[in-house]
């Protein structure tokens, strides 16, 4: 038989085996790119798809959450669960910042030191239905602090007139401060705290020892505000009267030192107008001459020594 001849049936078997092979493969990929098939339905669905759509929309506020001392908001970084606290127009407070603390004392909201008061102190006032903010120095430098070493000596300006141990800071060097601040923040939050009460960012109008703008606070004052409401945590304007209408729509609420001495109380109005409390206090003036001034405006307020421990005196 001829050897060609012979493998011609063999040859021609493989032939139409491979043809057969090829027409399954090519209808097969026909099949899974079809005209009319979108590519996304070839591709994983729900939630697990797509990161970016599961992160671009916060949880949302749990209604029962609201109290005498504020609601809940939806805040923090997106996609997360953090839940913003928005005190309540006319939440009763407690400010203090020495001595041993007292928690029993009869107010909706407690400012405390960031660095004195211990987690658990906060679970106990949570526990009792109170909301809790957290004292930082923003503006100045103290030197008691257990973070003191962080400060580089570039961004330490003037003493603080009546305050020994403190200086103003260089609030222009973001770069420099933003880290402390965010540590000293994270502290807060991991305490439990509600809020913060970023202290000292007013050096504009002080004698910092640097050539700071008004725009130069502004600039930094919202930095903070979004530092601390990107942590979850809702934020007070400190004193700043003069840039309160600036920088309302940033803040949750307003901390005031004796605007009723200085007459300068009307200017935190913007505050309760949007719905969010000044939590104000007179060292010197009793009630019966601060009361009738910011009774009617709507503020929490309260009278106590400077040294801010437990007295404390409200309105009638």
């Amino acid at each position: 038989m001829n050897a060609r001849r012979a493998l011609l049936p063999l040859a021609t078997g493989l032939v139409l085996a491979a043809g057969i092979w090829l027409a399954a493969t090519t209808i097969a990929q026909l099949s899974t790119s079809s005209p009319g098939q979108s590519q996304a339905a070839q591709l994983p669905t729900g939630p697990a798809a797509d990161p970016a759509a599961r992160a671009s929309k916060p949880p949302a506020a749990d209604p029962s959450s609201s109290t005498s001392a504020g609601t809940a908001t939806p805040a923090g970084q997106p996609g997360t669960a953090t839940a913003r606290w928005q005190p309540k127009v006319g939440a009763s407070w407690q400010w203090q910042l020495s001595g041993k603390i007292d928690l029993t004392v009869a107010a909706d909201v407690f400012d405390l030191d960031a660095f004195t008061t211990t987690a658990e102190q906060v679970a106990d006032l949570h526990r009792a239905g109170r909301k809790v903010i957290c004292y930082v120095n923003a503006g100045a430098y103290e030197e008691f602090r257990p973070d003191r070493s962080r400060y580089p000596a570039e961004v330490l300006g003037h003493d603080l007139s009546g305050w020994p141990g403190e200086r103003w800071v260089d609030i222009r060097r973001w770069d420099l401060l933003q880290p402390i601040l965010t540590a000293r923040f994270t502290m807060c939050r991991d305490k439990g705290f509600d809020g913060v009460e970023p202290d000292n960012v007013d050096a504009y109008a002080n004698d910092s020892g640097f050539p700071l703008s008004a725009a130069d606070q502004l600039e930094f004052n919202r930095r903070v505000a979004k530092l601390a409401r990107d942590l979850g945590l809702a934020v007070g304007l400190k004193n700043d009267v003069e840039q309160a209408a600036d920088l309302v729509e940033v803040m949750d609420f307003a901390v005031n030192e004796e605007c009723a001495k200085y007459r300068e109380c009307a200017a935190l109005g913007v505050f309760i107008a949007a719905g969010k409390p000044v939590f104000h206090v007179e060292y010197e003036l009793p009630p019966t001459a601060f009361c009738p001034i910011t009774k009617p405006l709507g503020f929490s307020s309260i009278g106590k020594p400077p040294a801010l421990g437990v007295q404390r005196t409200t309105c009638p």
